[in-house]
């Protein structure tokens, strides 16, 4: 969506030392790796795309998961689902949180495991549990993800990017053990308006922009939906939600009628509650992007 493109991200700690490090690490560990669960956020599974990942993965088998499905309309997951069975990928969906879809990931992951126990016994070596790494950008879901599988919280898992700082590996069970890595952030980013969205749906560090050209960007994304692809979003989410309705405005203009209207024409205030109001879900299930048409 081009409207993006006129944020301009504030870019201080954009690739804090310990994501540098973790990357450095993580490289090394990868060696040991057979599978890679590379986790994304259903609202934005395009701009929660590593651009490296390709190359991480190589000859590995990936398992790709979207995370936060309870944050996208059913419609909103079947075009999606499409869309990557064109490109030959089958997505699996998860809301880690509650534990949904994650029957299936570790059933994935172990089927790769047979198959590479298949190969090291023709080359008479013993099996060995298959070993995966969770893989993504911060704060989509991964801890969360990984006690699931694991059935109880062995992760520290905290809603705020960069918890997770140490490799480590988990044994899920006999046939799966799991390495636990940090949120990877590319050093930079190409699209802005990749940044923007990773910024709207708290999938960077705080310290990167600025809530109130997010918030202003969220209004206009969200407009743009509104107008192209009503039935991908509940109807009217703003006007529901604040008694002011945002079609007529453009996201900045908005942000400072609904200061006016319920803030006491603070700005920021009403930038940070609309926000939050989203990554919470009080402004039902919506996506910011669709697969591209």
């Amino acid at each position: 969506m081009s409207i993006t493109q006129n944020y301009k991200l504030n870019l201080i700690q954009w690739y804090p030392g310990h994501i540098a490090k973790a990357e450095k690490n993580l490289k090394e560990q990868l060696k040991r790796v057979d599978v890679i669960l590379e986790v994304r956020d259903a609202r934005i599974p395009l701009a929660t795309n590593h651009p490296q990942m390709n190359e991480w993965v190589g000859t590995r088998t990936r398992i790709l998961v979207l995370n936060r499905v309870d944050m996208i309309l059913p419609q909103v997951r079947s075009r999606w689902i499409e869309w990557f069975k064109n490109q030959s990928e089958v997505p699996y969906f998860t809301d880690a949180q509650h534990g949904q879809g994650i029957t299936a990931i570790a059933k994935a992951a172990q089927a790769a495991g047979i198959e590479l126990n298949k190969r090291r016994q023709e080359r008479g070596m013993l099996p060995r549990p298959v070993r995966a790494v969770v893989i993504g950008f911060p704060n989509v879901g991964k801890s969360a993800l990984i006690n699931r599988l694991i059935g109880k919280r062995v992760v520290e898992s905290a809603a705020r990017p960069g918890v997770t700082r140490q490799l480590r590996w988990v044994r899920i069970s006999d046939q799966l053990e799991l390495l636990d890595a940090p949120g990877v952030i590319p050093a930079r980013l190409d699209s802005q308006a990749a940044g923007v969205k990773l910024a709207i749906c708290d999938d960077i560090g705080e310290a990167s922009y600025d809530n109130q050209l997010i918030a202003a960007a969220f209004v206009d994304i969200l407009n743009e939906l509104q107008e192209t692809y009503p039935k991908f979003l509940p109807p009217h989410p703003l006007l529901t939600r604040y008694d002011l309705d945002s079609i007529i405005h453009t996201g900045e203009a908005y942000l400072q009628a609904l200061a006016e209207h319920r803030y006491k024409g603070d700005i920021e205030r009403t930038a940070r509650q609309m926000i939050t109001d989203f990554r919470k879900g009080l402004l039902g299930s919506i996506p910011l992007e669709l697969p591209p048409m």
